[in-house]
């Protein structure tokens, strides 16, 4: 217990009579990565956690941690720590009984005695001093974190959560998030988190795995999904975010009457900048891009259009307007509310991203 532990899922797939709720999928999380699958309800995030604990027995593809293959291998041997999404406390016993009740059945991490350990893990989880009451006196925070002394207490390999904060308020869930990185980071333990937090996702983890429909979207850094979606549902799962489709001509792409220049749009461009991998997805035909929100702004530029104000939400420390643009919903942060009803909105080319085949890339200038 307690290695050097990555995880490697291959080519995993599991069906539940006609429904796929795992399609291929394969994952590399590192040692010591705080590794989040994000996703709709239903899209295969949370079979994926059960696919690594050994709840659920596979169709097909592998599991391995570090160089061990777990086929076969069952739950209570893999060397796992599970937060569920309800916490699952015993209810007849105290917090102290709940947090050390994995330690009747396996040796003690680093020596310690029982007592010892339960009380550097409570002292942890911030409950020094809650260990002689019962769960149902504690709040959903404490209760929480009591299930995540409860995980940690035999010193697994591996961490795992399954939404363990949905049934807390927001301003709870921003605390304990918080307090969860912390203590993941101060172990280094190999941590799958799962949630349908967009939020949440981008705000703890080291990688996320944008999952859909029992596939994976996206794998990357939190910035760089957000920043440089790969696929049109990455682009609009994760965040607002404006996605424009138009035609290819002559390497621009035209929405709504307005050229846009799109990096390696024509392999015969010939642009420096370009991504010749680019050109035979969106050398012709449909093409979309994405802007976020935040990257538009009111006022005259290179990159930008006439729209009509019709609705602004105030999130207090911005306003967001929503927008009419020749029939398509457009959506910008401000830090001002605007002052007439026909704005001008514009962006700058690197903000852009455009969706294509599954490859993304950066909008330049429009043409003139």
């Amino acid at each position: 217990m307690g290695g050097v532990t990555d995880l490697h899922l291959s080519g995993v797939s599991k069906s539940f009579g006609d429904v796929a709720a795992l399609r291929d999928v394969s994952l590399e999380v590192a040692d010591g990565e705080f590794f989040t699958l994000v996703g709709p309800s239903g899209c295969g995030k949370t079979t994926t956690l059960r696919a690594i604990a050994g709840f659920e027995t596979l169709d097909a593809g592998d599991v391995r941690f570090g160089d061990r293959e777990m086929s076969g291998v069952a739950p209570e041997d893999r060397d796992v720590g599970v937060v569920f999404q309800n916490y699952a406390l015993f209810p007849h016993m105290t917090v102290t009984e709940n947090v050390g009740y994995g330690l009747r059945f396996r040796e003690t991490p680093g020596g310690q005695s029982r007592e010892e350990r339960v009380g550097d893990l409570l002292e942890l989880v911030d409950l020094a001093g809650f260990g002689e009451r019962d769960p149902d006196e504690l709040s959903g925070g404490q209760r929480q974190r009591v299930a995540l002394a409860r995980a940690l207490a035999p010193g697994p390999d591996v961490l795992l959560l399954d939404e363990p904060m949905s049934a807390l308020d927001a301003r709870l869930r921003q605390s304990l998030r918080t307090q969860v990185k912390r203590i993941q980071s101060d172990l280094g333990i190999t941590t799958v988190y799962v949630t349908h937090d967009q939020e949440e996702a981008l705000a703890v983890s080291d990688r996320v795995a944008v999952m859909n429909d029992g596939r994976v979207e996206q794998v990357g850094t939190p910035e760089d999904v957000y920043r440089s979606p790969e696929t049109r549902f990455v682009a609009e799962f994760l965040g607002d975010n404006n996605v424009f489709e138009g035609e290819v001509r002559d390497g621009d792409v035209v929405v709504a009457g307005t050229a846009f220049r799109v990096e390696g749009a024509d392999a015969s461009a010939g642009s420096p900048a370009g991504d010749p991998a680019l050109a035979p997805d969106v050398s012709e035909g449909s093409v979309a891009f994405c802007v976020r929100p935040e990257h538009l702004e009111l006022g005259p530029g290179s990159n930008s259009f006439e729209a009509t104000v019709e609705a602004v939400e105030f999130l207090g420390e911005s306003f967001r307007v929503h927008l009419d643009w020749d029939g398509r919903e457009v959506v910008l942060r401000e830090s001002e509310r605007p002052t007439t009803d026909r704005v001008r909105v514009g962006f700058d080319p690197e903000d852009a991203h455009v969706i294509a085949g599954g490859r993304a890339g950066k909008a330049v200038e429009p043409s003139r």
